[in-house]
């Protein structure tokens, strides 16, 4: 078989599959946003309630259109957990846990292989 063709078709197959990385992260923001937004449903009382729901579903929709290859997507998921790290000063180990995440999720979701995958599947 020649070997330029076989090159080929595998280059061809490996643009459309999703990292791994980045699944793991998706699901991660699914759960995080889905069982916060349920757990936090029940503190409709509290003054910043909404605002705890609004970054819940935020986390939510990063998780699914991470899934979806929108490349947006991955920047609003950065940008959502520095939020989370911000609000973390003033208490060192969630700061340290936040961190610890936030360059985690840029490292993963900004790999060689993620870049294709955001790259080859971006929305026109």
């Amino acid at each position: 078989m020649n070997q330029n063709t076989t090159d080929g078709i595998g280059e061809r197959m490996g643009r459309n599959r999703i990292p791994v990385a980045v699944v793991l992260i998706a699901c991660l923001y699914l759960i995080v946003g889905i069982g916060g937004f349920v757990v936090h449903f029940s503190d409709r009382g509290a003054p910043d309630w909404i605002w705890v729901e609004v970054t819940e579903f935020l986390a939510i929709i990063c998780g699914v259109f991470l899934l979806r290859a929108n490349n947006w997507a991955r920047w609003l998921a950065c940008a959502w957990m520095a939020f989370h790290v911000v609000l973390s000063f003033g208490e060192l180990r969630q700061l340290a846990i936040h961190t610890l995440f936030f360059v985690s999720i840029v490292w993963c979701l900004f790999r060689a292989d993620a870049n294709r995958f955001f790259q080859n599947t971006r929305k026109a």
